[in-house]
């Protein structure tokens, strides 16, 4: 029975025991796996070790050796830290995966018993150093090292560890997959890199295969003409041996020269006749690597149809082989790198299969060339602004908190741009900000009408628009003004949710706004606005009202409209008789006055000036204008106030 895990108990553990989904054991996997690809990219060069001389004997490459030693060396310490890492991280319940991500097994003795019982031998035999050992410790110590016999040791037992290690790589590609939720990489040509790069490794591992195997059958006829001749020995193909008189006199007489030459029908080569023939057995490190990677990359790509094999058991065998993880390998990179390269465009093509459909569905549904270029436009727009990511839809996967800071990150300073929003407290624009939405719009687009119901208030980022009013069309009357980043439009809809009263019919726009050019800005709904409205009273304040009442183009309008009403009856007065438009005496107000001329923003009387210059016309055909006294510049004032 596995007791359950407390935060309190893994934090008194925490110094110890390692939690397997946590940031440091993330870190330490990534990094262990960097360094056990580095190990696998190092193991395949100590076949390059054994070096052919002209003097027709074999030798370890010393130069090489070193480096070599000193690498795979630092490599096995971060297995040996692996192993201690191992050993002090917990594990998941399996009792307990029923719901949720489990608990943690945080008890050092059932841990080291897992450990032990599961994974520990695997990782211990990777571990041992096997090639420092075998080429410093047991292969110059062998009565005959440079044999055939020596190379078929060393190449096994390479190979036992390499696959080992190998087989130790993708568990932990997937453990890390697991444990964080995304590959090895983060982005999509990393990703394509990576793939590369493993098959770079197969090709790598084939080659120093190849070489190696080539070495071998070049010693094989060696041995084949020493065998026929009565002054060879075997040990004579070790270079240990050049001193010796004996080989001197054979090295004089033989004929390996001859017979062990590729174009020689003597011997049969296979698919080592082209690496003898250019003395890739001879040749510096840098350049039998590198021919012996093509030759690899050769095999893998082609899947062995560049090989012609002779009847060895062994070269067959190599073919085979070649053919086979070649085929996969192949299969597999091109899957993996179409994966990720058409992760780059995913985006593009997924738009660009929606411009072809909404091009199709105009076209059947024979929209005129004025509204198709309108939705042409705004697709295109709208691409532009958002990459064809759909924000609302990834922001609502997110936890509510998560979204509040995502949006407070996003729309804060933008909202703080405009005057009216700039001096709410934090709470109320964290309210605000929580519940914005984007909205795009190309020129040409009206985002409300005169007369329509208002569902949305608009704040604007960039872009302009023009707003005017006609009051319904009526005859005389025109106002005209132009909104900004940093404007608002749809106030009708925050003077209805400021009301307590209010009715569920929503406002009546009193102005058309029009974009002039392409507009990005955030839209508060209806809802939206009614609910912030109720929950902070704030709102409510003298002073956020006049201030809202200062930047409305509705309220602008309204108090120039109330200024002309007060100059005009201030002239009125100056005029004889103190006599109203038709004769009879002033005894409206200037209220009285504003209802005639324009109603106050919200009272629900939409009558404007038409009506009071209608007014006057009439009474001008009653009574004859009487000399006011006034100035020409005032006459004119006077008239362009009506």
């Amino acid at each position: 029975m596995v007791s359950r895990v407390f935060p309190e108990d893994y934090q008194r553990v925490k110094s110890s025991v390692f939690d397997p989904r946590g940031p440091a054991a993330r870190k330490w996997n990534k990094l262990f796996l960097a360094a056990g690809l580095v190990s696998l990219f190092v193991d395949p060069l100590f076949f390059f070790l054994p070096v052919a001389r002209p003097e027709f004997c074999f030798e370890h490459g010393i130069s090489l050796q070193i480096p070599l030693t000193i690498i795979r060396s630092v490599c096995d310490v971060f297995y040996i830290v692996h192993i201690a890492v191992q050993f002090r991280t917990a594990y998941v319940a399996p009792s307990s995966r029923v719901f949720g991500r489990g608990e943690l097994v945080i008890d050092p003795w059932k841990i080291a018993y897992r450990y032990l019982v599961k994974g520990f031998w695997a990782d211990f035999m990777a571990a041992i150093p096997l090639p420092q050992v075998l080429v410093w410790a047991i292969i110059p110590n062998l009565a005959d090292s440079a044999t055939s016999h020596t190379l078929i040791v060393l190449r096994f037992t390479l190979l036992f560890q390499y696959f080992l290690r190998l087989a130790l790589i993708y568990p932990l590609s997937s453990q890390i997959v697991n444990a964080t939720g995304e590959m090895t990489t983060e982005t999509a040509w990393v990703g394509a890199a990576y793939n590369m790069m493993l098959y770079l490794l197969a090709s790598h591992v084939s080659g120093s295969i190849y070489y190696l195997l080539t070495v071998e059958r070049q010693q094989l006829c060696w041995r084949s003409v020493c065998s026929q001749e009565s002054l060879c020995e075997y040990r004579f193909l070790d270079c240990s041996q050049l001193g010796d008189p004996g080989r001197s006199d054979w090295f004089n007489s033989t004929n390996v020269t001859t017979l062990c030459n590729p174009s020689d029908s003597y011997y049969l080569w296979g698919i080592y006749q082209i690496s003898v023939s250019n003395g890739a057995t001879t040749s510096s490190f840098l350049h039998k690597y590198f021919f012996c990677l093509w030759i690899g990359i050769q095999a893998l790509c082609s899947i062995g149809q560049t090989y012609t094999s002779s009847i060895f058991t062994g070269e067959s065998i190599y073919c085979i082989a070649n053919s086979s993880v070649g085929l996969i390998l192949l299969a597999l990179l091109i899957g993996n790198m179409q994966r990720y390269l058409q992760s780059i465009t995913a985006r593009l093509e997924e738009w660009r299969q929606k411009k072809t459909d909404t091009e199709q569905w105009m076209h059947h549904r024979q929209l005129p060339h004025e509204l198709r270029q309108a939705v042409r436009e705004y697709g295109q727009f709208k691409w532009v602004a958002t990459q064809g990511v759909d924000e609302e839809t990834l922001l609502n996967s997110f936890p509510a908190d998560l979204q509040r800071e995502i949006k407070r990150h996003l729309c804060l300073n933008l909202v703080r741009q405009v005057p009216l929003l700039d001096q709410m407290d934090a709470r109320m624009l964290d309210a605000i900000c929580e519940r914005l939405k984007p909205a795009f719009c190309t020129k040409g687009t009206f985002l409300l009408l005169e007369g329509d119901p208002v569902d949305e208030m608009y704040f604007i980022i960039r872009g302009h628009l023009e707003s005017y009013t006609t009051n319904g069309g009526r005859t005389g009357f025109f106002n005209s003004s132009s909104v900004g980043p940093g404007d608002f439009c749809g106030e009708e809809l925050l003077s209805w949710a400021l009301n307590q009263r209010h009715s569920d019919a929503l406002p009546l726009s009193t102005r058309t706004v029009e974009a002039t050019s392409e507009v990005e800005a955030f839209r508060l709904t209806s809802e939206d606005l009614n609910f912030v409205a109720s929950q902070f009273r704030r709102l409510h304040s003298r002073e956020l009202i006049h201030k809202f009442r200062f930047y409305s183009h509705q309220w602008r309008t309204w108090a120039a409209c109330f200024i002309q009403a007060a100059w005009r009856r201030y002239k009125r007065r100056r005029g004889p008789g103190e006599l109203g438009p038709i004769g009879r005496p002033l005894t409206t107000t200037i209220s009285d006055e504003m209802e005639i001329f324009v109603p106050k923003p919200g009272s629900g009387l939409e009558v404007y000036s038409a009506r009071l210059m209608h007014m006057r016309r009439a009474a001008s055909k009653n009574t004859k204008p009487a000399p006011t006294g006034l100035s020409p510049l005032e006459n004119q004032l006077q008239l362009g106030s009506l």
